[in-house]
């Protein structure tokens, strides 16, 4: 990050890129062995075990709903009400979102704050997915009052659908608490990228699998404002390449990414968590990986390039990728993010 033209912070990146196979790593960029929580990054993945699990065709869910089950949505209008929509279906209502309430991000929290109306949990940017596990305890019988425990048959049959997509034990695998309560399990950068490119390619999975991760792909390619909302990287990115990327961020700086025509899976981790260097990392990554057109890569500049503005909004720096020794330049002049051993990080 600059101000003034000085560098006043710099992040670390840990990155990989891989296909669908055992071993086809196409990019490493840091430690891509360490065990790390794809927080909302797995949001797919946790939607597509809905749909395995039968759950999408009992209730008749549409694109939307899926398309906000694998939500960190904004809270804006559109996103609520497609939220509300899920739980009327379910016959559940906002009381059984145990995700907690926050206040929605910009511009929904303006709105909200012009009504007079206080935050709750339907506001929470993972409320769809929670509607979505709901609705997955109401297909299998199981208790909705303990749908966040890692025991309840939803989040079994959850974690066992991410395993399959990582080629992890779901019995041994660290599990931890999400922010919105869910479990998170840990996996590597390595096998991550190997689950996105699964959801690009469809390879290497069972047929039932494959169909449900297949509908959840097209939701998100089909409605990509619900995946996110107004201003976010997922969705413009989904829309710049007209679902070619199909793209799931996550907290701590985390980000997914499935390139459809490369055949590969991305994935990139802020090592300090922080968010606002994940976005020009990624998109540095995907233009070196050739899986963004010059009409994306135009599109999406402000997410490449994030421009610093001070609480008044005046322009006082920007959010860029800095080149690393013996690293390399790419056709535009930009530094890009270069290969590193196992062990180095680069910057």
């Amino acid at each position: 990050m600059t101000r003034g033209g000085l560098v006043e912070s710099v992040h670390a990146v840990a990155a990989c890129a891989a296909g669908a196979a055992d071993g086809d790593v196409r990019l490493a960029v840091g430690d891509v062995d360490v065990p790390l929580f794809l927080r909302s990054s797995a949001k797919p993945f946790i939607a597509a075990a809905i749909v395995a699990g039968g759950a999408a065709d009992r209730f008749g869910f549409d694109q939307r709903e899926l398309a906000i089950i694998t939500a960190s949505h904004n809270g804006e209008p559109e996103h609520v009400e497609c939220v509300r929509g899920i739980l009327r279906k379910i016959g559940r209502t906002e009381a059984d979102l145990l995700c907690g309430a926050h206040a929605p991000y910009e511009p929904a929290a303006a709105e909200l704050l012009k009504r007079g109306e206080v935050p709750t949990a339907i506001h929470n940017n993972c409320s769809g997915k929670h509607s979505g596990i709901l609705a997955l305890c109401a297909m299998l019988g199981a208790d909705h009052a303990t749908y966040l425990e890692a025991s309840n048959p939803a989040q079994q049959r959850i974690l066992a659908f991410c395993a399959r997509m990582t080629g992890d034990d779901p019995q041994t695998w660290p599990i931890g608490v999400d922010g919105c309560g869910i479990p998170v399990f840990a996996t590597s950068l390595r096998r991550a990228a190997r689950a996105f490119a699964r959801l690009a390619t469809l390879d290497g999975i069972a047929d039932d699998d494959a169909r449900a991760l297949e509908r959840v792909r097209a939701a998100m390619q089909a409605e990509p404002f619900y995946v996110a909302g107004t201003g976010r990287f997922d969705t413009a990115l989904m829309e710049a390449t007209q679902g070619a990327v199909v793209a799931k961020g996550g907290a701590e700086g985390f980000q997914g990414a499935a390139s459809l025509p490369l055949g590969a899976g991305l994935v990139v981790k802020v090592v300090d968590g922080s968010r606002r260097a994940s976005c020009p990392a990624t998109m540095a990554l995907l233009e070196r990986l050739g899986a963004l057109d010059a009409t994306a890569s135009a599109a999406l500049a402000s997410f490449a390039r994030t421009p610093v503005r001070n609480v008044a909004g005046r322009l006082v720096g920007e959010i860029e990728v800095l080149p690393v020794a013996g690293g390399d330049t790419n056709t535009r002049g930009q530094a890009s993010l270069v290969e590193s051993p196992r062990g180095s990080t680069a910057r």
